[in-house]
């Protein structure tokens, strides 16, 4: 084939993909001094925190008490601009509106302020994981301290991160929250979404293929093992045939409750207080407190929904 001929299906290609059509959806139009996303920028974020909120696990090896304010403060001065930049970033991404010099110095002050908010609640995020590691120490024999479950066990990574974005959520950050719970995702292979409410001394033993949906809401001392999937049942569709977003559809679970290995519990069901979800069981109705779940439940073909599937 001739260089004249690969030429041409060059061009021809670069103008398929150019295309207005092929575009439709699928394409963000960027503007000139809007700040994107960075998941390099992500990265260097979540380390940051994970060295504050538990000093001498990560980070430098070498704080002790005498140099724990230093290191504390310079990864926090080093973490509000990062922050502000990323967020600054999510909030230019969100905004469709023509930029203007005063619309960006107001996203600047925005993203300044939403960083420091955030940054003052490292406190409150720490306590909580505080709890979530004694609580995965607690529930693991195998574990020998916990030193092991910070440096080592998934679901503190990925409540590190899940903990942080649900406080971006709070404030009322776009994207990036959803992008750090991914980045959990792909480390740990636990699927945490930020909008979810979990309570404190939660734990996930083994993790890998969890999956805790958007509006999800999960009580004080719950333990989940790998495979469980706490989703939608289906979604009701507006008159165009498409999900209605926003509106409650994941399970509420109350304090106390154990759900085992590869269960699987869907849509706005209530599981009270103390009980026991056993393995690979399926569960479409609320439980009363203090009841245990180890046969499958009959579920018919019809109360699913297939064009809508059971996403987070």
């Amino acid at each position: 084939m001739g260089i004249d001929k690969l030429t041409s299906i060059l061009t021809q290609t670069v103008e398929k993909l150019s295309s207005e059509d092929s575009l439709k959806g699928i394409f963000h139009q960027h503007r000139d001094g809007d700040p994107l996303p960075s998941a390099a920028a992500l990265g260097e974020i979540i380390s940051l925190a994970r060295s504050i909120i538990f000093p001498g696990y990560y980070g430098k090896s070498t704080v002790n008490t005498r140099t724990i304010k230093y290191h504390i403060g310079v990864n926090i001065e080093r973490l509000h601009k990062l922050l502000a930049e990323q967020i600054m970033a999510g909030l230019c991404f969100a905004d469709n509106e023509d930029g203007t010099r005063e619309k960006a110095e107001e996203r600047k002050r925005t993203s300044d302020e939403l960083s420091i908010q955030l940054i003052s609640r490292l406190p409150k995020i720490r306590a909580m994981l505080a709890t979530d590691v004694l609580a995965a120490y607690n529930g693991d024999p195998a574990a020998e301290n916990v030193g092991e479950i910070i440096s080592c066990y998934p679901v503190i990574k990925a409540l590190t991160n899940y903990r942080i974005a649900h406080e971006l959520v709070a404030l009322g950050v776009p994207l990036i929250p959803r992008i750090m719970t991914e980045m959990a995702h792909s480390e740990t292979g636990i699927d945490i979404h930020p909008g979810a409410q979990i309570g404190k001394h939660f734990t996930i033993d083994h993790g890998t293929g969890v999956v805790i949906g958007a509006t999800c809401i999960i009580g004080d001392n719950v333990k989940i093992y790998q495979g469980v999937t706490l989703g939608a049942k289906s979604f009701p569709l507006d008159k165009s045939g498409n999900p209605i977003k926003g509106i409650p559809r994941h399970p509420i679970i109350g304090d106390d409750v154990v759900i085992y290995a590869n269960a699987t519990v869907l849509g706005r069901v209530t599981i009270g207080k103390g009980c026991v979800v056993g393995a690979n069981v399926w569960v479409t109705k609320d439980m009363k407190p203090n009841t245990k779940k180890y046969k499958q439940e009959k579920i018919s073909i019809l109360d699913f929904e297939f064009n809508n599937g059971t996403g987070i």
